[in-house]
């Protein structure tokens, strides 16, 4: 499988003074670009003028699901092989996209998730404790443990986008990337992890990202699916005890060093 087989959905909801750099940098390692605008009302579409890269635009406002969704559909139109996500807010680091190319073109049936470093991850104590609380019910669900349940640098293999349905309305939000997981693991897909870094929000607007409702919302979904398998003990048991004895999913972590002037 060939890089160009892959595609990079941007999802954007008032992101107008970082998109654009963000969409630039990922078209230098992936010719095909998607930026999904959300309905955003500062200019999005136009910060994007005259960039090669393609721009859908939601005429009103559908959320992160909705919009991954509607990049998904288009890329998968277009005959791709895998899709990769990334933020429009410029935490990710475009320059990562290699790292996931490899992995899927070694693996390419695998989900593979961007794993923010622990240190990163605990630069606010609330949202570093509420991404965890995430981490050990979707991991439960799953039956597997998760390691950073709620990073939007991924790349999904296209038979899994194409045989998972979730729901993905604008109530969904971030739950989707929750439940897309725990579906993958179900069906039996291989999950597999790359390491990557982020940065500050460079942006002025905060997080879309809540940690009281978003978090509310994925336990609410999660315990669902756990009381529909009768609270599903073998995967208590898989995520309690097997990472003890196979060793903490870090250990099989894909890593590269990356230069420290690809996020200045």
């Amino acid at each position: 499988m060939k890089r160009e087989a892959y595609w990079v959905v941007i999802p954007s909801y008032n992101e107008a003074t970082t998109v654009r750099e963000v969409a630039a940098r990922a078209r230098r390692h992936c010719p095909n670009v998607i930026v999904v605008d959300d309905g955003s009302i500062d200019g999005t579409v136009q910060a994007l003028s005259g960039l090669d890269v393609t721009v859908l635009r939601n005429d009103e406002n559908r959320g992160k699901a909705g919009s991954l969704m509607r990049g998904f559909d288009h890329a998968l139109a277009h005959g791709a092989a895998g899709v990769l996500t990334l933020d429009a807010d410029g935490q990710h680091a475009p320059e990562e996209i290699p790292l996931f190319l490899e992995q899927a073109i070694q693996y390419p049936a695998a989900f593979i998730i961007g794993v923010r470093r622990r240190d990163q991850r605990q630069t606010s104590f609330w949202r570093y404790t509420a991404n965890r609380i995430a981490d050990f019910w979707i991991g439960w669900a799953a039956g597997m443990p998760i390691e950073d349940s709620q990073s939007g640098f991924r790349l999904y293999p296209a038979r899994l986008l194409r045989t998972v349905t979730i729901p993905h309305g604008r109530h969904a939000s971030f739950v989707y990337e929750s439940e897309i997981l725990i579906e993958a693991a179900r069906q039996g897909f291989e999950l597999k992890h790359v390491m990557v870094t982020v940065t500050p929000r460079s942006g002025p607007s905060p997080s879309h990202f809540r940690p009281l409702a978003d978090i509310a919302g994925i336990v609410r979904m999660v315990a669902w699916k756990l009381i529909s398998r009768g609270l599903y003990l073998r995967g208590l048991y898989r995520i309690c005890f097997k990472r003890t004895e196979s060793g903490s999913p870090a250990h099989h972590y894909h890593r590269q060093e990356v230069p420290e002037h690809i996020h200045k």
